[in-house]
């Protein structure tokens, strides 16, 4: 394999698997020193580098403006062209930019919950699907390195609330994560709406609450559930199983290691 098609970038490939695995390998050795220090260093961190994070977002989003080959791109499927009022950190993913510094600094379990589950399961599904204008270019473009950039970053902040100690998952937790979901899925979807009747943003669909955009998942629900935001309801019987895995997870973790301080 060349160089150049060493730098080319696309879900599995050994790129996006050595760049995951520096990062887990950054996130292990960082929490290992960090959980030595005070509960308030490790949240002035984490802060710091969810910080971070939203400028390397901002920045990213000013290179797509300039980018004339992701605007094509875009016009290509009928997506159109460049637009702020499309860019908003309103996905499921970039919330969580915003949500981890708040929900560390106010200490919300809730929050730091949903920061936990959802935060890095909606960034890996932007990682492992990314639209064809992110997908098979090299790493060294800017909207290459702001995308992957971005996504890697949420999925290592989100798990970072746990393994800072920050957050200890609990079942007794599961059902106000689902809803502190649904409310927000909710209050994204009426901003769609909001954004289409004004015309501000003619196609928004955050959290793909309007429209499945032909995400096979989404499209199985639409197929029975042929409703906006509606065919997003039966997402929780995925998110529920997989929260519930991970809590137990933690539950055995803590059990194993009971035992052994006894």
């Amino acid at each position: 394999m060349t160089n150049e098609g060493f730098l080319v970038m696309r879900p599995f490939n050994a790129l996006f698997f050595c760049i995951f695995a520096v990062l887990i390998l950054i996130l292990i050795v960082a929490s290992i020193f960090l959980n030595k220090k005070s509960v308030e260093t490790r949240k002035k961190v984490l802060v710091i580098a969810s910080v971070i994070t939203l400028i390397g977002f901002v920045l990213y989003k000013i290179a797509l403006s300039q980018d004339p080959e992701f605007d094509e791109l875009r016009r290509s499927v009928g997506m159109g062209g460049f637009n702020w009022w499309g860019e908003l950190p309103l996905q499921l993913c970039n919330v969580n930019m915003i949500l981890i510094p708040i929900a560390v600094l106010l200490d919300r379990r809730e929050l730091l919950a949903f920061c936990f589950f959802v935060g890095p399961l909606g960034a890996l599904m932007a990682l492992t699907m990314p639209g064809m204008e992110f997908n098979g270019f090299s790493i060294l473009l800017p909207r290459m390195l702001g995308y992957y950039g971005t996504h890697f970053l949420i999925v290592i902040e989100g798990l970072a609330v746990a393994t800072l100690g920050l957050y200890r998952p609990k079942f007794k937790d599961l059902p106000r994560i689902v809803l502190t979901i649904l409310i927000i899925a909710f209050v994204v979807f009426l901003v769609n709406m909001a954004m289409r009747l004004t015309g501000l943003y003619p196609s928004a669909n955050y959290f793909f609450a309007v429209e499945t955009e032909g995400n096979p998942i989404l499209e199985l629900f639409h197929s029975f559930l042929p409703y906006s935001f509606l065919y997003l309801l039966p997402c929780t019987f995925i998110l529920v199983p997989y929260m519930a895995l991970v809590t137990l997870g933690f539950y055995i973790g803590d059990r194993v290691r009971g035992k052994k301080e006894n």
